[in-house]
């Protein structure tokens, strides 16, 4: 298996700390005037998609895991789990609440996802990166509400809040960036 070291931490790169994958979300090089170098990180588990600090000194090893991504269609949800279908075999999986976590906010029926898999077990979903949605309820305008940068909370068909510039009304179709959970455009 391959192995990373200290200068090889760059954003999205992903290792195995103490047999957790996770992936790089911010790292910083630090070079003090006294002592050797080192590299503040803070990673994102794969397997719960929590995040956590970690100092990496010269000399530290870890090794890369094998993650696959495979892209599945998102069923429904049976009050305990979500179904998901892969369109090739149309074998059914079914994830945890724990593990589908951030990305359940942008399930939407018959959505294509990456389900993720390490050791050949599903462990987490990643929602599509830039996503088309309806938005079902938002504030209306009112006069006087045009200065440039103003936002106001939109609720999507998802069940997502984002914030949306004012002239962007209930009904709506709007582009979204799941990942910073950011309004793009109004889709025409």
């Amino acid at each position: 298996m391959a192995t990373i070291g200290m200068s090889d931490i760059k954003k999205n790169v992903r290792l195995i700390i103490g047999e957790v994958p996770y992936k790089v979300v911010e790292f910083q090089h630090v070079k003090p005037g006294k002592g050797a170098a080192f590299v503040r990180m803070k990673v994102k588990s794969f397997l719960n998609n929590k995040v956590v600090d970690k100092t990496v000194h010269a000399g530290d090893k870890f090794e890369v895991p094998e993650i696959t991504y495979i892209t599945m269609q998102y069923l429904y949800d049976d009050g305990e789990m979500y179904q998901f279908m892969n369109n090739d075999t149309y074998e059914q999986i079914a994830l945890s609440y724990e593990q589908c976590d951030d990305a359940s906010k942008w399930f939407k029926d018959g959505i294509q996802v990456d389900i993720i898999f390490y050791r050949g077990k599903a462990i987490s979903v990643s929602a599509p990166e830039i996503m088309e949605l309806l938005i079902t309820e938002t504030p209306p305008n009112f006069k006087g509400d045009t200065s440039s940068g103003s936002r106001k909370p939109a609720t999507l068909e998802t069940g997502a809040v984002v914030q949306v510039p004012y002239h962007v009304l209930e009904g709506d179709t709007i582009k979204v960036n799941t990942v910073d959970c950011e309004y793009l455009e109004k889709v025409k």
